[in-house]
Order: structure tokens, then sequence, then C-alpha cells
């Protein structure tokens, strides 16, 4: 907030998941202090972009565009402003018009046909269930729930329980299996994503749902999945998830801090018990321990976190370049932190 006005975190001046990511983050801090300095900081980066008729620019043809959206609900909340409700509606219209697989999933982008990625469930899952339950759209929620289905069918191993970070039904792309679709690798990123859209998911699940106990015995088998690749060590994870033996495999940030959001949420909604303090606290500490610095102005700094990063094979996921404070890994940070403070308390 020192450093940059809403409209210059980057890439400035434009609807992104990277400020999505951030700025939701900093819904949950402000929702936790009620500091009202945080509410006026996010809502200004949607108001620089929204005009009073609810347009605004975004692209039309990925699911990326329509994370930030979750920014829209506790506005239009707060203020009950038409423009938030039309900004909404539009980012749930493009849901009409991406394209899809033979069996109804969303292609993750136009630019990448016929493709499913872990990452999308995450960017218009919660949205989605968010905007089916204030603007009374059941058959939304369900459509969700079907996508979270058919992502865990065509990107799951079930020898492992680990989830593959993309599926390709036609099969076509270099990385694909020639048998299966699904990507070589387990990206922690991305797995950290699917966690994410679970576990908001079922927070915003209505009790009676009757798809919640599957969701909480995926979630706890996921869970319990990851504590068997948790490095013993720091507590943290790698970026080749299953892979911590390969020497220049390393640990990464933003999908632990996602790992360490999941978990600690999971059990703040009591969809795991508290014998997964353990890990929660173990896998925290590492973060602090391990990625935390301060710069020369004693500001907070991330480190290790994976730039933005496609589906490859694992020497292009190992070669990704690092950085500090990008807006992937502070706001799975913050996500963390918030869910953690809860724990504690």
């Amino acid at each position: 907030m020192e450093r940059y006005t809403p409209m210059q975190l980057p890439p400035e001046n434009r609807w992104h998941y990277h400020q999505g990511v951030y700025l939701y983050g900093m819904y949950r801090v402000w929702q936790q202090t009620q500091k009202e300095e945080y509410f006026a900081y996010f809502k200004k980066y949607v108001d620089d972009l929204v005009d009073e008729e609810g347009n605004f620019y975004f692209r039309r043809d990925e699911l990326d565009a329509i994370q930030p959206g979750l920014l829209l609900f506790p506005i239009y909340e707060a203020t009950k402003g038409e423009k938030y409700k039309v900004a909404a509606t539009k980012l749930r219209d493009l849901l009409k018009t991406l394209n899809k697989t033979t069996e109804g999933g969303y292609w993750h982008k136009d630019k990448y046909p016929y493709q499913m990625w872990l990452d999308g469930l995450y960017m218009a899952g919660p949205f989605s269930v968010i905007y089916g339950k204030v603007f009374n759209e059941p058959e939304l929620i369900e459509s969700v729930l079907y996508q979270e289905k058919l992502m865990r069918n065509h990107t799951k191993d079930e020898t492992t329980g680990l989830l593959y970070h993309a599926w390709d039904e036609k099969k076509e792309q270099p990385w694909a299996n020639p048998e299966t679709g699904r990507a070589p690798e387990v990206w922690s990123r991305s797995l950290g994503w699917y966690g994410m859209a679970i576990v908001d998911i079922l927070e915003e699940l209505p009790e009676a749902h009757p798809a919640r106990e599957e969701l909480i015995g995926e979630l706890k088998q996921y869970v319990d999945t990851l504590v068997k690749y948790q490095d013993e060590e720091s507590g943290l994870w790698y970026q080749i998830v299953d892979k911590g033996h390969l020497e220049d495999n390393w640990l990464e940030s933003s999908g632990s801090s996602l790992f360490v959001y999941t978990i600690a949420k999971a059990v703040n909604g009591n969809y795991l018990d508290s014998s997964y303090l353990e890990v929660a606290n173990k896998s925290y500490q590492g973060l602090l321990d391990k990625m935390i610095s301060f710069d020369e102005e004693n500001r907070l700094q991330l480190e290790g976190i994976c730039i933005g990063t496609s589906c490859g094979v694992y020497d292009y996921y190992v070669a990704r370049e690092t950085c500090v404070n990008d807006l992937h890994g502070l706001g799975a940070f913050m996500l963390a932190c918030v869910e953690m403070s809860k724990l504690n308390k």
C-alpha cells in the first residue's frame, strides 16, 4: 500500500487475477480487522476500472478474468451500488460463451483449446457459487460442482491422490500423456489453487447441500496426501510436489501458502479435526523462517515465489524464475495469515 496505488499494482491498469488474489487477501484482512483503509484500497481498484454503468475491460476468453470479481460482492453488499451487480453479471455471462470440452468442461482459455487446468476451478468456482447465492441462480452452483468433478476425474492420480496441473481432451499438447491427456507434473501452485477452490466453495455451499459430504471427503484426502509430500525439515512443499528428492527442485512459497490457507481454513470450518493443527503450524512456521525477510526500509518481503507459469514438463517448471513480493505469493500468504490467526485465537 505504501509502494503502489491500487492501479499501479502490477500489471498496471488491468483487471487481472494477480491483483485479484492480492486484493482478495486484503479483503480477508479487512474482514478480520475492520480497518477501513483496506476496504478503501481494494474498492478504489474496482472503481478505477469499472465505470458508473458497470462497464469495464476484461478478457472475455479466459477463466482468469473472473477471479477479481470476488471483490465486487463485499463492495456491493456495503454500498448496494448497481454498477457492481452489473459488473458481476458481465463476468458471470462470460461462462455462457467460453468454449467447452465435449463433456461441458470449461477451456482454461480460448488459446488453450480443449484444456482444463486446476487453476481454472479457483478462478471461476468460488465467484460462481457466491453469484449463484447472492443473485438466486442455484443452477450456477450446480455447474461449479460439475466442473469440480470433471477436474478431479481427469487430473487425479488415484494411486497417489495428487492432481496433475492440467488435462488435454485431444491429447495433442507436447506435455499431454498420450493415453490419459494429463499433464506430466504436479505443480505446487496449481494444486494449491485446487485446494483453495474446494475450501472456499465449501464455505459458501448451503449446509444442507448433498454435495457437501463428498467435497469434505475429497478435502480430507487432499490434505492427507499433501502431508506425505511435505518437506520434513522446513514444513514447506516443493515446486514439483512429489519430486522433492531431485536436486534441481526447490521449495516454493506461493503453493506452500495456499496449502497453509487450505489446511487452516479446513480446520476453522470444522471440515478437518484439530489433529491437523500440527501440520498447519509447522508449514506456517516454515514460511516465516524460510521465506520472509525485510527490505532496507524494514518492509516485509516474501521470497521464493514462482513467476506466472503455463503448463509443461519437469524441466520447464524447475527452470522458472522466482521473485520477491509477486502478487501471486503475497495474496496467498495474507490469506494463510488470516486463517492462522483464527486458529491461534
